[in-house]
């Protein structure tokens, strides 16, 4: 039943623990096909992030999870791959013949779990309420953060006197996803560069950096990479800006030779 797995890699933040329950879930047979999974997944030290069943192309079971610090390498896929596989033949959730794929989140990844939309403050997010609120059901906007068990969005197609802060009930949300954008692919070009870093001096491929380099990595990492890279381009200019010229090189040598030469001949002329 089961066909050669697709996978995707992405590198993404770190989240919340691994038991943390999803707020966004699925219905129908993607709801049995999770409940096969979850124990799997966490079994191995993984957390699900959504199931979805589709029929291009035949049927195709996509499994996307993650590791409980936000990433998914090719090799945790086939790992998934290999222990799900005959877990999900022996339960067989689905009555047909599939294809399982297994996945990371992505980039433009969905946000399922209450941590998922608090580290993700800042970045444009798509919302899809299974209920109205306030007459629409489809949000687009900047996630502004989280207030109880609402989400506030500030939106950007608002209209007239429309008010662009907007607060959804987390448990009326059917689906929501990152919008791709240069700043959500700048920041995870980032810190997965600052994950590879890491995972090369644990398998001692690569050795740690001093105490005081790690010190200046962790406020790196906490602070604004663009911010920090343009302070430092600043500081830089600033220093090449005041630095004192050098005043004793050939070209000054030869001015002041040749003033010397311009002044005995006018002393010359003046004695003459």
């Amino acid at each position: 039943m089961n066909e050669p797995i697709e996978t995707r890699t992405d590198i993404g933040l770190p989240s919340g623990g691994i038991d943390e329950p999803r707020l966004v879930v699925e219905p129908g047979a993607a709801a049995r096909v999770a409940a096969v999974a979850v124990p799997v997944l966490e079994g191995l030290g993984y957390r699900l992030v959504r199931i979805r069943i589709s029929g291009e192309a035949g049927c195709t079971v996509q499994v996307m999870a993650e590791r409980p610090d936000g990433t998914m390498q090719i090799e945790d896929c086939e790992a998934v791959s290999r222990a799900l596989s005959p877990v999900l033949d022996i339960a067989d959730p689905i009555d047909r013949a599939y294809r399982l794929e297994i996945s990371s989140p992505g980039i433009d990844r969905p946000l399922v779990r209450r941590s998922d939309f608090e580290r993700f403050e800042g970045h444009m997010t798509r919302v899809e309420m299974s209920v109205p609120h306030d007459g629409r059901k489809r949000y687009r906007g900047k996630l502004s953060g989280v207030e109880g068990d609402c989400i506030r969005l500030h939106r950007d197609d608002t209209r007239g006197s429309e008010n662009a802060d907007v607060l959804l009930p987390m448990t009326d949300i059917s689906e929501a996803r990152l919008v791709l954008t240069d700043a959500l692919i700048a920041e995870s070009m980032r810190r997965g560069k600052a994950a590879a870093r890491d995972l090369k001096e644990d398998l001692g491929l690569a050795p740690p950096p001093p105490a005081h380099a790690r010190v200046a990595r962790s406020k790196i990492d906490k602070a604004d990479f663009g911010k920090a890279k343009a302070e430092k381009t600043r500081i830089e200019k600033t220093r090449a800006v005041k630095k004192t010229p050098p005043k004793n090189t050939k070209a000054h040598r030869l001015a002041a030779l040749e003033s010397a030469r311009y002044q005995d001949s006018r002393h010359e002329d003046q004695g003459d």
